[in-house]
Order: C-alpha cells, then sequence, then structure tokens
C-alpha cells in the first residue's frame, strides 16, 4: 500500500494543506479560510470548513478520496496555539501518526528544509523561534501589541504615531511622518488618528499597514523614521541573539531566516543584518519552503521517512 503524508499550515489569514507521497513529490494542494480561533460559538464550524476545504483540494489533486483517505503521518501547524485544535483535528482527518503544534515550529521547518536554525517573524507582530541539532527549541517575544512585539509592523507604525504626536504638539522633532500620516489615513490630526485606533475605526493590521510609510519617509531623508527603524532592527536582533544564545554555541554559524513583510524594508533589513553579525556567527538566508511545507516535512520526519520535497502542483484556487 502507498503512504500519503499530509501538512497543514492553519493561520489567521488562511489555511493551506499539502499532500506527498513516499518520495516527497508534491502531489496535492490546497487552500482554504482562516481557522485559528475555535473558542467561539461558530469557531469549531470555521475549523471544520476552513481545513476540510483544503483538505478535499489536496485530495483532488492528489488522486485520494477524501471521505476514506487515510495518511502515514500528518503534522498540523496552528496560529495561536494548537491545544484547543488537537481534537478537532484528529475526528477530521484519519491519520496513523498525529504531530499538532504551533505555526512558528512548521515555519521554521519550512524555512531550514528541517535543519536546524532560527527564525525571526515581523509582520504585524514579532517573534524568534529556533530549533537545534539536538532538537531543543526555544522562542522570544510573540507577547501582542500590548506587552511585546517590538520590531513589528504595529510596533513600527505606534513609535511613528508617537514622534508624529510630539511633532504635532510641537514638543518633538520635526518629522515628514506626521503629514504622510495624515494624508494616508484621511486624519485631519495625529489626535483624530489616535483616537480613530482606540474607537476602532483601524484594526490592529491595517494600523500596521501604514509601516511603510516609515520606510519611505527614512529613504527621503527623514532621520527620525530613520531612527524608528534603527530601533526596529535593533529589537529584532535581540530577539534573535536571544535565541541564539539558548540552543547554540560560539562555533555554531546558525542559520537565520527573516520572515514577514517588515523585512521588505531595505535599510531596516541592512540595520537588522548588521546587528546580527555583530553579535552572533550567522549566516542570514531566506527560507527554503513556506510553513506548509514545514508542516509536511515534519510528517514525513514523524513517520521516519528522510525524503526532500519535490514537485509542486499548483492549487487548485490559482488554477480557476
Amino acid at each position: 500500500m502507498s503512504r500519503f503524508y499530509l501538512g497543514v499550515d492553519g493561520g489567521q489569514s488562511s489555511t493551506k494543506a499539502l499532500i506527498a507521497n513516499e518520495a516527497g513529490e508534491v502531489i496535492g494542494v490546497g487552500i482554504g479560510g482562516p481557522c485559528n480561533h475555535v473558542g467561539a460559538a461558530e469557531g469549531r464550524a470555521k475549523f471544520n470548513s476552513a481545513v476540510g476545504d483544503c483538505l478535499h483540494q489536496a485530495c483532488s489533486q492528489a488522486g485520494l478520496d477524501r471521505e476514506t483517505a487515510r495518511f502515514a503521518a500528518v503534522c498540523l501547524g496552528f496560529s495561536g496555539g494548537a491545544e484547543d485544535k488537537e481534537a478537532y483535528a484528529r475526528e477530521l482527518i484519519r491519520s496513523n501518526q498525529y504531530k499538532i503544534t504551533n505555526d512558528a515550529e512548521i515555519a521554521l521547518s519550512g524555512a531550514t528544509g528541517g535543519g536546524p536554525g532560527i527564525i525571526i517573524i515581523a509582520g504585524t507582530g514579532s517573534m524568534a523561534f529556533g530549533r537545534n541539532t539536538q532538537g531543543v527549541t526555544r522562542r522570544a517575544g510573540g507577547w501582542g501589541y500590548i506587552f511585546g512585539d517590538e520590531g513589528g509592523g504595529f510596533d513600527i507604525t505606534r513609535r511613528a504615531l508617537r514622534a508624529a504626536l510630539a511633532n504635532e504638539e510641537g514638543w518633538g522633532e520635526t518629522t515628514a511622518l506626521t503629514e504622510m500620516l495624515r494624508r494616508r489615513t484621511e486624519e485631519i490630526s495625529m489626535n483624530a488618528l489616535l483616537h480613530a485606533f482606540y474607537n476602532g475605526t483601524y484594526t490592529r493590521t491595517v494600523f500596521a499597514s501604514f509601516a511603510p510609510l516609515v520606510t519611505e519617509a527614512a529613504q527621503a531623508g527623514d532621520p527620525v523614521a530613520a531612527a524608528i527603524l534603527h530601533a526596529a532592527a535593533s529589537e529584532l536582533a535581540r530577539y534573535t541573539e536571544s535565541v541564539f544564545r539558548s540552543l547554540f554555541s560560539e562555533q555554531e554559524a546558525a542559520q537565520v531566516s527573516p520572515i514577514g513583510g517588515v523585512f521588505r524594508s531595505v535599510p531596516l533589513r541592512r540595520s537588522f543584518e548588521e546587528f546580527l553579525r555583530q553579535r552572533i556567527p550567522c549566516s542570514v538566508t531566506p527560507p527554503k519552503f513556506d510553513p506548509a511545507a514545514g508542516a509536511l516535512l515534519e510528517a514525513l520526519r514523524l513517520d521516519g521517512n528522510l525524503s526532500e520535497l519535490s514537485r509542486w502542483p499548483k492549487p487548485e484556487s490559482e488554477t480557476t
């Protein structure tokens, strides 16, 4: 009997499933909706729909019957933790072996191709996660926008708004960020923008999406914006250094993969790499695979299968 493997990345915006055969060939891909929150009354239905939809697509491409398919091993990585989703996942998916974990672990496995290393994630929020050759893992950050997430998009925009508020009130440095934020949001003042966030006009994700304005201002020569990016890069490097010192020795050059939209900022990325190389031995490289592929690699390894991944069909959503 052929053996098949399933990897699932369940996130805040979408869910992705990959199916591979024994040779590590990816033979099925599926895309579904978000499945990170299951606590609300409709949470279980949304979870089953998101995971079920992408599993149906992947099984269809792989030539498997969704209702009868049984996998040799599966790995599912979820944003927001796995504890409240494990029972639902086991009911929904038939497998001989299960690994149900968080999204950081599968992102790391994808980035390194299953090997040791560190990822530093900077999207709306931020965190670092690493694993060494002994399989020991550590994390730093990821505390959310109130208590942490330094260097993430929300934090960068928050710093920019603080600078713009100080400028507007006359006690801070002059900065182009004041007018840039006003134009982008169409708010009459920075004080109005502050209240618009507090009253829910802007979600955290939308607020974080203003972070590229800081890069734009910095590249145009605004020293306040440049200092904000410099500080954010330092915080991200500090997270990464903390994970490195918990897992690796000074004789090991760890692979570090930056992930997330914040690293599209050229000045921030440059500062981050400079900070990091001053502090730890490392090689900064882009991720090898995405988190869904990382979950699939974890499923293969769970079954003792050391095959590499190959052959990537397009998901149905990209072919219709």
